[in-house]
């Protein structure tokens, strides 16, 4: 790997104003860090797989995401997140966000959390295994620190139990 310098344009496809708005939340310097990198220790057809997204999908049986709240205090997001097993299906789930059209995701769960289509890879040999779960959460999330803490960390302390061995991630 090289030791390039690259910078990376997280708005380049947003509507430019609202990629302004979003800047104005944004210090002025730039990430001076470096972005994490670990490659896989084995191949694709040999690892489990779980997928994450930020559409904010729950199961019908779990509670839904606190939209009310983020009404009531606009730069507030639900820092939680919820586990969809692998055999959810789209009458499982719900999806709440106030950011996006759930409407898609309400007619096939696949256009954002792809499970069936991990499963065809499976069933193909193209990856070890589907991982027993997966996760959701509500991708609107401007206080970060609690959003770590409270729904990133279980996450992979979960996926590290499960075993899983890299995420597809579907942003919304």
């Amino acid at each position: 790997m090289s030791d390039v310098h690259q910078t990376v344009n997280g708005f380049a496809f947003l509507p430019p104003k609202l990629s302004a708005w979003i800047n104005t939340f944004i210090p002025a310097e730039s990430y001076s860090g470096t972005i994490p990198f670990t490659p896989l220790e084995k191949p694709v057809s040999e690892c489990r797989i779980a997928a994450v997204t930020s559409a904010g999908i729950s199961m019908k049986s779990d509670p839904p995401f606190d939209m009310e709240r983020e009404k009531a205090e606009p730069d507030w997001g639900d820092p939680t997140h919820r586990v969809i097993p692998k055999h959810a299906i789209g009458s499982d789930i719900s999806v709440n966000h106030l950011h996006i059209n759930t409407s898609y995701i309400s007619r096939d769960i696949n256009v954002i959390l792809p499970l069936q289509r991990l499963a065809d890879l499976h069933a193909q040999g193209m990856i070890g295994a589907v991982a027993d779960s997966h996760y959701s959460f509500y991708g609107f999330q401007w206080k970060h620190e609690t959003y770590l803490d409270t729904g990133i960390a279980p996450m992979i302390t979960q996926m590290k139990q499960e075993g899983v061995d890299a995420v597809v991630l579907t942003p919304a």
